[in-house]
């Protein structure tokens, strides 16, 4: 069965299709024969009850500098597509926020993937602070005190926004690191009303931070990112390089602890990151990684993606369908 798909996401123009986790899946349900549309996140419209997005049919190829074709502009009911995919990138502040909640008008025969309810409970940084025995040493807070009290603690530790993404405002502070007070004072002028995270710098990152791409909860690819000389930050935007990997027996423990949860809460398409044995972030919005890890193993995730989004709208449809006795 054709399917009408949705993506809000960040212009299509902007995207490397040789990176781009939601290129891929969307060229896979494409070549299934489901029928693409996509917006941006600013052109969604609450009308009374009534959720419709501005946008484009979209047709997908895999060709540098003519990667895609958008129809003519024009307005559609998001209640009479079958599944939306909210892939835009983060940062996870307010605007995305108010998505998650207009995207909540839509009717349960709809699927939104992930659930908008759960992506918006589930900041990336916040939500493995419910896992505490998998992760390293945190704090977050907005108070300078706890702040020195940690370093003095760890001495050696990592300092980042709480809800930044890709590696940016990310600080190593090593023991002798006189900037502690600087960066505090440029955390408070760029995220004034925002907490920070605090970590203990793990060594292990030198030996990569890797990407485990979950679906439904259950580990289906990962690939190690290897940070640059002179960087504490591995991440591919950060200039991370790809390297092949297989899972430990501690990730797998991590992966079992987790899975369940992210299942049970319609977060079907996620990735982790993990630095030796410690997890340090689930990424719900947009993950990426998925082309990294099908070059360096001959794999197409991108098909375990769409699976599960056909298999989860399935069991939707009859629930909607169910006629209660």
């Amino acid at each position: 069965m054709s399917l009408a798909i949705a993506i809000q996401m960040d212009p299509i123009e902007s995207i490397d299709i040789d990176a781009d986790s939601t290129f891929v899946i969307a060229l896979e349900a494409q070549r299934r024969g489901h029928r693409l549309f996509t917006y941006l996140p600013k052109q969604l419209t609450l009308r009374h009850d009534r959720l419709v997005a501005r946008g484009w049919d979209l047709t997908l190829e895999r060709v540098r500098g003519a990667h895609f074709r958008l129809g003519e502009p024009r307005t559609v009911d998001l209640a009479e597509m079958d599944v939306v995919l909210l892939r835009q990138d983060p940062p996870f502040d307010l605007a995305y926020i108010t998505t998650t909640h207009l995207l909540e008008h839509l009717p349960r025969r709809v699927l939104v993937l992930n659930d908008p309810v759960e992506v918006r409970n589930a900041p990336e940084k916040l939500l493995v602070t419910h896992f505490p025995g998998l992760m390293p040493p945190t704090l977050i807070t907005g108070e300078r005190a706890e702040v020195e009290a940690f370093r003095a603690e760890y001495r050696d530790i990592i300092l980042k926004p709480l809800f930044g993404c890709g590696g940016a405002g990310v600080f190593h502070l090593k023991p002798d690191d006189e900037n502690l007070t600087s960066v505090l004072e440029l955390f408070s002028r760029l995220y004034p009303s925002e907490p920070v995270m605090v970590q203990q710098y793990l060594s292990a990152i030198r030996d990569g931070d890797k990407r485990i791409i979950l679906v439904e909860g259950e580990p289906v690819g990962a690939v190690s990112r290897m940070p640059q000389s002179g960087e504490a930050r591995a991440n591919f935007h950060s200039g991370g390089q790809p390297r092949g990997t297989r899972l430990t027996d501690r990730e797998r423990e991590i992966c079992a602890a987790i899975g369940p949860t992210l299942r049970r809460n319609g977060l079907v398409f996620t990735g982790i990151d993990v630095i030796g044995d410690w997890l340090t972030e689930i990424n719900v919005t947009s993950p990426t990684g998925i082309q990294q890890i099908n070059r360096l193993d001959g794999v197409r995730l991108e098909a375990t993606v769409v699976d599960a989004m056909e298999a989860r709208l399935a069991v939707r449809r009859c629930e909607a369908d169910r006629v209660p006795v």
